[in-house]
């Protein structure tokens, strides 16, 4: 399996911090402004009188001055040491990030290699690895292309199971081990997608492309697209069940376009879409059983327009349309079940049907 490697960092592309000099110069400057605005708002704010010439300096004034003199010297020194303390600690920051990320990088390499086995086991192992090289990723953009390998493993191609011969043991062996690691992708990337935002491992806000996956089941109940962009877009549903069920889409973009029901069960149920905007244009339901029982559309976007309902078991029982936009217009075939309102009661506001259906 190929798989694009974590970028390096380009040819002088490292830490840039402007030049000592400057920076002090800059930080004198400040400040000096800063003391300058405290001394005469406290004189504005004390009221104090205007300042009497002195003939002559005594010892004490003497003292006053030379701990002044002092006192400036000490500020300056501390001010020198602050700077260089700062950019010492970036410098540091830096290196340790980028230690961290070449120590990533290798392990990465490995986890890759690990996909590309032959055994089923070690492929599970790469599967693993790289998703706990994700949790532990120094940095978003690290974590998005261990995400982003997860992924189009995937999407690598897969023969379903009603194209595997019955009666070839081995064949079948290597599609029930292909299929035991691919449902492993979806188990890690559903668990991840319900921790909570503020969990240290928690992948919500991340891009997942499923662009054109065979999916014979799966199970991505209770998980949560939030932010980033999901795309289903030419994902093929023909066995098993793909659990939906109570997913919630707030935020995020999600992309159905041009996705195929073939067979099995595609589940949404008490799914909740919130925000965000869920596109649906162009699906093809034609085989199997597709739930939309006890939905919720609250806001956002969720486009149906085009959808062809050829064949598939379609239900909208107890769905709920509270705000937002919903738009069937230019859908073909039966209209699903429970999706139109009962009889004498008006479409809810914000759904669009076809007149065919709601005439």
């Amino acid at each position: 399996m190929r798989a694009h490697l974590p970028e390096r960092p380009a040819k002088g592309r490292g830490l840039r911090l402007w030049h000592i000099r400057r920076v002090l110069a800059l930080t004198f400057a400040v400040a000096t402004l800063v003391a300058a605005a405290v001394f005469v708002a406290a004189w504005t704010l004390l009221g104090a009188p205007g300042l009497e010439p002195e003939r002559r300096i005594d010892s004490r004034m003497l003292f006053d001055l030379v701990k002044l003199s002092f006192g400036v010297v000490a500020g300056a020194g501390a001010l020198v040491a602050l700077v260089v303390a700062y950019r010492r600690q970036r410098v540091d920051e830096d290196g340790a990030l980028r230690e961290a990320t070449r120590l990533h990088t290798e392990r990465f390499t490995t986890a890759v290699g690990q996909l590309g086995n032959e055994s089923a086991a070690v492929r599970l192992g790469g599967v693993h690895a790289l998703a706990g090289l994700a949790d532990d990723a120094p940095t978003s953009a690290l974590r998005q292309t261990c995400i982003d390998v997860l992924c189009a493993y995937l999407r690598l191609p897969y023969t379903a199971e009603a194209d595997v011969p019955a009666d070839e043991a081995e064949a079948r062996h290597a599609y029930l081990s292909m299929r035991e690691v691919r449902h492993t992708v979806i188990r890690l990337v559903r668990d991840h997608l319900r921790l909570e935002p503020e969990h240290q491992h928690s992948w919500r806000g991340h891009d997942f492309d499923f662009t054109g996956v065979t999916f014979d089941g799966g199970d991505f109940s209770l998980a949560v697209f939030s932010g980033g962009r999901v795309r289903f877009a030419e994902a093929r549903f023909d066995g098993g069940t793909v659990d939906f069920a109570l997913v919630r889409f707030s935020g995020a973009l999600v992309d159905f376009t041009g996705a195929r029901v073939t067979g099995g069960t595609v589940d949404f149920s008490r799914a909740t879409f919130e925000l965000g905007e869920v596109d649906f244009t162009g699906a093809v339901f034609s085989g199997g059983a597709v739930r939309f029982d006890q939905v919720v559309f609250a806001s956002g976007h969720v486009d149906f327009a085009g959808v062809s309902f050829a064949g598939s078991a379609v239900g909208f029982d107890e769905a709920t349309f509270s705000g937002g936009a919903v738009d069937f217009g230019g859908a073909t075939g039966t209209a699903p079940y429970g999706l139109l309102p009962g009889s004498g009661a008006p479409v809810p506001a914000g759904l669009n049907l076809p007149l065919a259906w709601s005439g």
